[in-house]
């Protein structure tokens, strides 16, 4: 039993290792709340984060003691929350996290959406949460890759079928696509990405409820 116990811990201090110290975090931050320090001010959303500090949501006021800190910004589409690949790349490694182009600008999101019935003809799917996805990628989120690359978990099966491959196939890059039609809001201007996408707005951002990160 205490062989089991150490093996455990052993994973999780690899998987601890593994991934920068800013990522867990930042994953269970909650983003898009009325900043504290500046209530009054015009603009005190807090969707910005500093890597350096790792200490909770910032709005615009606050990077000015994080001037010479690595501080990225957090949008949101659809209720949840984005940030663009130009920015995450730098700085983590985002092999198999499907990527979304979402009002001109490709992004990937920070935590699990699940998809508790994948549309019909789905033959990809997340690790995790079987959110649908393209055949090339393995996860729907940050959230979903660290929890699927960590030493205990166990990938859930594929789905698929016997016959009708074509017609499978085309049905689930249909599906896992139709999130690139979702919009996302931000406080920025506009993106350096540049492609063909719909350009309409999500509704605006509702009050903040707590969450922790699983």
């Amino acid at each position: 039993m205490l062989g089991v116990q150490g093996g455990a811990g052993r994973d999780e201090e690899a998987g601890n290792q593994r991934w920068p110290p800013w990522l867990k975090p930042l994953l269970a931050t909650s983003f898009f709340v009325q900043c504290r320090a500046h209530a009054d001010a015009h603009k005190s959303e807090c969707n910005m984060y500093c890597l350096d500090c790792i200490n909770g949501a910032l709005c615009s006021l606050c990077l000015a003691h994080h001037r010479d800190h690595h501080a990225i910004q957090i949008r949101r589409s659809s209720y949840h929350d984005v940030i663009r690949v130009s920015e995450i790349q730098r700085v983590l490694d985002i092999t198999g996290v499907q990527t979304y182009i979402i009002n001109s600008a490709r992004v990937v999101f920070l935590n699990e959406r699940p998809q508790p019935r994948p549309g019909k003809g789905v033959t990809n799917t997340c690790e995790v949460c079987e959110r649908s996805l393209l055949d090339s990628f393995r996860f729907c989120s940050l959230g979903s890759q660290i929890v699927g690359t960590s030493g205990g978990h166990r990938p859930r099966k594929k789905h698929g079928g016997v016959g009708g491959g074509g017609k499978k196939k085309r049905a689930a890059v249909k599906d896992a696509r139709s999130d690139s039609e979702h919009s996302c809001t931000s406080t920025s201007g506009g993106s350096s990405d540049r492609s063909s996408v719909v350009q309409s707005f999500s509704p605006s951002t509702p009050p903040a409820t707590s969450s922790s990160y699983r």
